[in-house]
């Protein structure tokens, strides 16, 4: 069966947010090699120190586009993709017992004591088992693509110190980064962002910098994961052509690649490389 293209140009895999749990969306990620939350883990992991080492506090950890909480049980976890691929791999398991088991696992080693994980996306699903099973500890279900946050949605966005994302950038834009960065009226939160190189980060970056940001571009390419058909492959790699970026020894080679964005208010010091 043909992979649907989404608006964005990137292969569409709406169907398998929507299941009760993660078993399906692991399997398929698996399937393309899914790989960038696993290299995105050491950097968000030094992202979350530094804040501990500037501040003397655990932050509370925005996950933008965060699905089943991959980022979240990555980290709180200390584990792998393939280990977690491998954990839900169990057709016969029931999704209570899913949750229950992910949540005697939080409880028996989080790596990350003290740091508060938050989620938001587009698939309720996808949110209601990340928070049942312990890997987020509040979610905001919300397209703020569409319109400002509810009362009760801002309290949890203005709560976040630490904004991160591991691929959302293209579904969502400035207009959704710009209500999170100011969702609480006194404080900016950090924010690294893995963004497609078939995007780029320019909008971003400018609306942030109108709100008091700095953003740096760290070093590396960051892969995502295969391309999902031949149709995707020509789409994406004629709107880098189209954009100006060269896709020759990365995109080219058949995979979606990210580069890292790391942004702060001007009153914070960025990271080195």
């Amino acid at each position: 069966m043909p992979v649907p293209l989404h608006t964005t140009g990137k292969a569409s895999f709406d169907d398998i947010y929507s299941r009760p749990d993660p078993r399906d969306y692991y399997a398929r990620m698996s399937e393309l090699d899914y790989r960038i939350p696993e290299l995105a883990k050491p950097h968000l992991r030094r992202q979350i120190d530094e804040w501990r080492a500037a501040t003397g506090t655990a932050p509370s950890v925005l996950d933008i586009g965060c699905s089943y909480g991959v980022n979240a049980a990555l980290l709180r976890l200390d584990t792998t993709l393939a280990e977690l691929a491998d954990s839900y791999a169990d057709p016969a398991t029931a999704t209570d017992e899913f949750v229950a088991r992910d949540r005697a696992r939080l409880a028996g080693r989080d790596a990350l004591p003290g740091v508060r994980f938050l989620g938001m996306d587009a698939s309720a699903p996808a949110l209601d088992y990340a928070r049942a099973a312990g890997l987020l500890d509040a979610v905001v279900h919300a397209d703020l693509e569409a319109g400002d946050p509810t009362d009760e949605q801002r309290e949890i966005l203005a709560s976040a110190d630490l904004v991160v994302s591991t691929g959302c950038i293209g579904y969502v834009t400035e207009k959704t980064i710009a209500r999170i960065a100011t969702a609480h009226p006194d404080r900016r939160p950090w924010m690294a962002h893995f963004v497609l190189r078939m995007y780029g980060f320019g909008p971003i970056e400018a609306e942030l910098a109108a709100l008091g940001y700095h953003t740096r571009r760290m070093p590396g390419e960051f892969a995502q994961r295969r391309f999902a058909s031949a149709a995707e492959r020509e789409q994406v790699l004629g709107t880098l052509t189209a954009n100006g970026t060269d896709p020759a020894g990365l995109e080219d080679e058949g995979r979606l690649y990210a580069n890292l964005y790391v942004s702060r208010p001007l009153s914070s010091k960025l990271p080195a490389e």
